[in-house]
């Protein structure tokens, strides 16, 4: 490691944190020494949680100044990487976050790998307040024999890998086979099957890649199951992507009336986005399509089902053992009711002949750094509404917060309410007092490191070429995939 380079800072002279006496106010002196010292603000994780969390800070104290720290070259996290390239309305949120980002009180550091090229004890050093925002950048294991067989993905890296993610460039799954199957019923399984069976003209005036687009033209999958340990009450999907799924041209859904037996009277007590989204389920399940509809399935070359009440056991090689050919299944039924309902195990199996395994089991968040608790099991940040326990100034927001759930509208809640927790404790001077070099001081340990970071004037240069590398096709864009490029394009 290389040794400190802002030593001149005297940071033994900065005042500690210091809790207030009980029962007593912010001073009026506090309260001018907030309103006239610029307050530095890390922030780790461009994704949405990082640019809400910076955006709410911004807007509530008008002497704050964020710099926003990523890995990738370039921001936007799970909204450029994540959110499904036929979902360009989504993207929106791009605008707002570029208009954070283009603040004279805001910075975006890419190419910044926090924990590597910086530690958390020296962010902390610097700054008055730190954020982690970085997601959740792992998926769930299988944890069953043969997940380790070409022809077996995370969802996340194909998710990735169609999305431009670098570090998935080169996946190139293969779609030689028939049948795919998705194991987990979550929007992230109904986006990949949705991108798998959708007509490739459909997607060719999307943001897909190229390279990803040129392989789901030749793509010969003609089934997709999308399988899931619980039953119709219990799939993590929205209405809106199942609503996507049953009215995709060329597709025709396969579902069991069986798996809804009784299910009608069940629905009467749950909460109304269930019951609407289960209704849906049981009317495609069981009620007999219209004449214009049934002739749309009668031709349709493609077909996707949902297998419930099915837990993976073992993903099936082929004879010559060198890639899946299938996967082994437990069948199972429901102990319990309602959303609490947990799978055992009935002791009978099945075996689902398939050449594309791909787990969409959860997202997980990875430790940061040696300084910061983290829970394993649950794949958090340990935190009492955002105040990362035990660590006074150290706070986090969004997945790696509160775990992979919910949609872009619950993170930014979520992130607002740990920006309004550091803005409290800042008001109630429980957070450093005097003044913090900030990027002033990173930077000069990251140049010592080698590292070159991205502004986010150099993200705007390639988003221009992108841009228009998209045009000739009447594409939004075409996104770069190879680091060395965007460093060539930069004149680095």
């Amino acid at each position: 490691m290389a040794p400190r380079c802002w030593r001149w800072w005297h940071w033994s002279a900065w005042p500690r944190t210091r809790p207030p006496p009980a029962g007593s106010t912010p001073s009026s002196r506090q309260q001018f020494s907030m309103q006239e010292q610029t307050t530095q603000i890390c922030v780790v994780g461009s994704g949405p949680a990082g640019f809400y969390t910076a955006q709410h800070l911004l807007k509530h104290h008008t002497r704050a100044r964020v710099d926003i720290y990523e890995k990738q070259f370039v921001p936007f996290g799970l909204v450029r990487f994540g959110v499904a390239p036929d979902h360009p309305e989504v993207k929106n949120v791009i605008n707002t976050f570029t208009q954070t980002a283009r603040s004279d009180r805001c910075a975006f550091h890419g190419n910044v790998v926090v924990g590597r090229d910086v530690t958390v004890p020296e962010l902390r050093e610097a700054y008055h307040a730190v954020v982690l925002s970085y997601g959740a950048e792992d998926n769930q294991a299988l944890k069953i024999p043969g997940e380790e067989l070409p022809g077996v993905f995370s969802a996340r890296a194909f998710v990735g890998w169609y999305n431009g993610l670098p570090e998935n460039r080169e996946l190139v799954p293969d779609l030689s086979c028939d049948t795919a199957v998705i194991l987990g019923q979550g929007n992230v399984a109904l986006d990949v099957a949705r991108i798998l069976l959708t007509p490739s003209e459909h997607l060719e005036k999307t943001d897909i890649t190229e390279a990803s687009l040129g392989v789901l033209r030749q793509s010969q999958v003609k089934t997709v199951w999308i399988v899931g340990r619980r039953g119709p009450l219990q799939v993590a999907f929205t209405i809106k992507e199942l609503r996507e799924m049953i009215q995709l041209p060329g597709t025709r859904p396969i579902l069991d009336p069986a798996d809804f037996l009784g299910l009608q009277d069940r629905i009467k007590e749950v909460p109304r986005p269930r019951k609407r989204l289960t209704e849906l389920l049981l009317r495609t399940a069981t009620e007999k399509p219209g004449v214009e509809e049934a002739a749309r399935q009668a031709l349709a070359p493609r077909a996707w089902g949902l297998r419930f009440f099915r837990s993976p056991q073992q993903v099936l090689p082929s004879p010559d053992g060198r890639r899946a050919a299938g996967i082994r299944l437990a069948i199972t039924r429901l102990e319990g009711v309602g959303e609490a309902a947990r799978a055992v195990p009935t002791g009978d199996m099945e075996d689902l002949p398939c050449g594309l395994v791909l787990s969409s089991v959860g997202y997980k968040s990875r430790p940061i750094d040696p300084s910061v608790p983290f829970d394993p099991k649950l794949g958090i940040i340990p935190n009492m509404e955002g105040r990362v326990v035990d660590v006074p100034g150290l706070y986090c927001s969004g997945w790696v917060k509160r775990g992979p759930t919910g949609v872009i509208t619950t993170t930014m809640t979520d992130s607002f309410l740990t920006s309004q927790t550091l803005l409290q404790d800042l008001e109630a001077g429980l957070l450093p007092s005097g003044p913090r070099p900030g990027y002033l001081a990173i930077k000069a340990v990251l140049s010592s490191r080698g590292v070159q970071p991205i502004s986010f004037s150099d993200w705007e240069k390639l988003d221009a070429e992108e841009m228009s590398r998209g045009q000739g096709a009447g594409k939004p864009r075409e996104k770069l995939l190879d680091p060395q490029e965007m460093l060539r394009l930069l004149g680095r």
